[in-house]
């Protein structure tokens, strides 16, 4: 495994990350017992820096973490999540801050993440939304600021909005901002315009998600495939979404695998090695669910960068598609 720079906080943090969504629910059937043994395996193999969400089965995937830090005596760094008080997700630009992310709320939030996990102090709190209409005075951040000189929180991060990425960047340059968390990959390149280089040049952490898009770019998906309807990616891949994905990415594979060795034609490797290609990348949260998934992803790390050619003909395949929320 290898480690990055978390921004300017002097922290090194592994290349591959643990998305610890699916722990929660929300992916299919899971079960505690597999989701302990996939951190265990994951933090054998160097991984350190794991991410999670009040969201993520009304804190349960929190408190499997919090099992695992208490059993194991390496320091891994933790981020999770606060969402906003009840309203439209993402928060509409006529939504007040007060309302949304009032002081008491994050309090008694972030009080509740530290229960959840086990920890008196809180190593990134990221808020898990955002709207552009609360960067004129951004008083949420302000009430974190609090925390943090309270000792609640270490670092303060915000989740891209996902129609609006280029939201933070204002924050970002203002100081608020520890660390951000994206959605960067082989379809979504936008970030790569302005979102990335500025958080490289503002010193500030980048956590990349959604690299393998909920699945679709590991290659695993056929045309026709059905998810059961309490599975996250029914609603993401709704409709013909599906099948459209697949031949956008059985058009990506049959254009890079001329170019890669025949034992490292793995989408899932090259979706993964294309987030971390950039340089303000410092990890990429591959979701894990088992064991075989954690020492599928790790791997990644070990591998070489991949070559020019492969990385110019993956830019090619940006798809400019929009957000798909449900219903879109």
């Amino acid at each position: 495994m290898k480690y990055r720079d978390f921004g300017r906080t002097g922290i090194r943090v592994s290349e591959i990350g643990f998305g610890a969504w699916a722990l929660g629910g929300g992916w299919g059937p899971q079960s505690d017992d597999d989701s302990l043994a996939a951190l265990d395996r994951a933090v054998d193999l160097g991984v350190n820096f794991i991410d999670t969400a009040a969201f993520y089965g009304n804190g349960r995937s929190e408190q499997i973490i919090g099992q695992l830090l208490k059993c194991r005596p390496e320091k891994l760094f933790v981020a999770t999540k606060t969402p906003p008080a009840a309203g439209p997700w993402p928060p509409s630009p006529y939504c007040r801050a007060e309302d949304r992310y009032s002081e008491s709320y994050l309090r008694e939030n972030v009080d509740r993440r530290r229960e959840m996990l086990g920890v008196d102090c809180i190593d990134l709190l990221q808020l898990h939304t955002w709207t552009r209409a609360w960067n004129r005075s951004p008083r949420p951040l302000d009430t974190l600021r609090k925390l943090q000189a309270e000792g609640k929180i270490k670092y303060i991060g915000i989740s891209t909005p996902e129609q609006d990425q280029n939201s933070v960047i204002d924050l970002m340059r203002r100081g608020y901002l520890d660390a951000i968390q994206v959605i960067y990959n082989i379809f979504e390149q936008e970030p790569a315009a302005e979102l990335l280089p500025a958080a490289e040049e503002c010193g500030v952490g980048v956590i990349v998600r959604v690299a393998l898009d909920e699945g679709s770019l590991t290659g695993k998906y056929r045309r026709g495939h059905r998810f059961a309807p309490d599975d996250f990616r029914s609603k993401y891949f709704a409709g013909d979404r599906i099948d459209r994905t697949v031949a956008r990415v059985e058009r990506m594979e049959a254009d890079v695998a001329p170019l890669l060795p025949a034992d490292r034609r793995s989408m899932a490797e090259v979706a993964l090695r294309f987030a971390l290609a950039h340089p303000a990348v410092s990890t990429v949260i591959a979701g894990i669910r088992n064991v075989a998934q954690a020492e599928a992803n790790t791997r990644v790390s070990d591998l070489d960068p991949l070559p020019e050619p492969v990385l110019l003909k993956l830019r090619e395949h940006a798809w400019l598609r929009g957000v798909w929320y449900s219903g879109k």
